[in-house]
């Protein structure tokens, strides 16, 4: 009796590891013009929310390092995320924007680009994490 009781926690622990798994993602940010300021990022985890301010997933900072700025976004879940990153290089915490809506400040997606008319969509930016990753993105 002891031992059934021992297995079915076992096979729980088991199941349990496996569907909370979480994962980190290390995410070297190249092309970064200064040390002025952050780069910042938010992770969105579903095309409605992508590029809202107020829906995003897991979003955070680091000082901003010429050439190469580096950091981790930890405990995703498994799923599909895509990335937005900019270069706020004069720490308002905001993406400056002209008047026509064209940021001032660099960016970069993860696997997406801007086009000549607007940022690409989330299926062009989307990624699959099932394990801990690393990610290159270059800084427009």
């Amino acid at each position: 009796m002891i031992k059934k009781h021992l297995l079915a926690l076992f096979v729980l622990g088991l199941l349990s590891t496996g569907l909370f798994a979480q994962h980190n993602l290390s995410i070297s940010i190249d092309g970064v013009i200064s040390e002025e300021g952050n780069i910042c990022f938010a992770v969105y985890n579903d095309e409605g929310s992508f590029l809202k301010f107020d829906k995003v997933f897991k979003s955070g900072s680091e000082k901003a390092v010429k050439g190469q700025t580096a950091f981790d976004i930890t405990d995703l879940p498994d799923g599909e995320y895509a990335i937005a990153i900019f270069h706020d290089a004069n720490g308002n915490e905001n993406l400056d924007t002209n008047i026509l809506g064209i940021p001032k400040e660099q960016i970069a997606f993860s696997k997406g680009k801007m086009k000549m008319f607007g940022p690409p969509k989330y299926k062009e930016c989307v990624f699959t994490l099932n394990t801990n990753m690393e990610m290159n993105i270059r800084l427009q």
